[in-house]
C-alpha cells in the first residue's frame, strides 16, 4: 500500500473532523472529532486491508488508528505486536476498540490475558481483566471463580479509575452469568460500594454491581 494511498485517508479523516465532536470527545480522554458513523462507513468502503491498517496504526492519529482497527485482520498478529499496540493505545477509545475488535478474536488472546491481568501498568492490567470477562460470559471453563472474586474484593476498591470500572465489570458478570457466586458477588458489591453513585441516565442500569446483577437477572428471568 503506497504512502500516497495513506495520505488520501488521511485526507479524508481529516475532512470528516468536527470541532463540537472532537469537543465532546475530549471530555472523555479521546482526541478526536471524527463521527464513528462516518468512520464506519469509510472503513466498510475500504474493506479490510492489514498493510493499510498498519500504516494507519503508524500514524499515531486516533482517528487513523480507530480507522486502523476497522479494517485489520485480527487473526494476523502475533502476540508480541498486540502488547506493543496495546501499549501505544494513548486513549480509552483506541485501547476499547483493540481489545474488543482485535484481541479477542486472536489466538493469542489467552496469553495475553494471563500476561496483562498482572501487568503493573493499572491501564494494560484493565485490558487482562476485560479479557477475563469475556471468558466469564463465554468460556468459563478453567477459570476459578472464587479466586477471581477474592482478587477483586481486595483490590478493586483502590483501584485506578479504568482497573477498577473493568474490575467491577467482571464482577458483575460473575455475579449475573453464575448463580452459585451471585450472592457473594452482590454482597462485595455491596461493601465496596464501587461506583455506587455513578450518575446514570433514565432507562439505563447503574454500573453499580448489586443494582446491575439484580436488574439483568431480572431481565434474564421474565425474558
Amino acid at each position: 500500500m503506497t504512502e500516497t494511498t495513506v495520505a488520501e485517508v488521511l485526507a479524508e479523516l481529516a475532512a470528516l473532523e468536527d470541532p463540537r465532536a472532537r469537543k465532546v470527545n475530549e471530555r472523555h480522554g479521546d482526541d478526536h472529532g471524527v463521527n464513528l458513523g462516518r468512520l464506519r462507513a469509510l472503513a466498510k468502503r475500504l474493506k479490510t486491508q492489514q498493510e493499510l491498517a498498519l500504516e494507519l496504526w503508524r500514524t499515531a492519529d486516533t482517528s487513523a488508528r480507530l480507522l486502523a482497527l476497522l479494517i485489520c485482520r485480527p487473526k494476523a498478529f502475533e502476540r508480541d505486536e498486540l502488547d506493543v499496540m496495546l501499549r501505544e493505545a494513548r486513549t480509552p477509545k483506541v485501547h476499547g476498540w483493540l481489545v474488543n475488535y482485535v484481541v479477542k478474536k486472536n489466538p493469542h488472546a489467552e496469553r495475553l490475558r494471563l500476561a496483562w491481568s498482572g501487568d503493573p501498568d493499572p491501564v494494560i492490567a484493565s485490558a487482562g481483566w476485560e479479557l477475563t470477562t469475556e471468558r466469564v460470559v463465554k468460556k468459563p471453563e478453567g477459570l476459578d471463580l472464587a479466586e477471581l472474586l477474592d482478587v477483586i474484593e481486595a483490590a478493586m476498591k483502590d483501584a485506578p479509575a479504568r482497573l477498577q470500572w473493568a474490575m467491577n465489570h467482571c464482577l458483575a458478570q460473575i455475579g449475573i452469568e453464575h448463580a452459585e457466586h451471585r450472592a457473594r458477588a452482590i454482597e462485595i458489591g455491596e461493601r465496596l460500594e464501587v461506583l455506587k453513585d455513578y450518575p446514570t441516565p433514565p432507562n439505563c442500569t447503574s454500573p453499580f454491581a448489586p443494582t446491575w446483577i439484580t436488574e439483568m437477572v431480572r431481565r434474564q428471568r421474565d425474558g
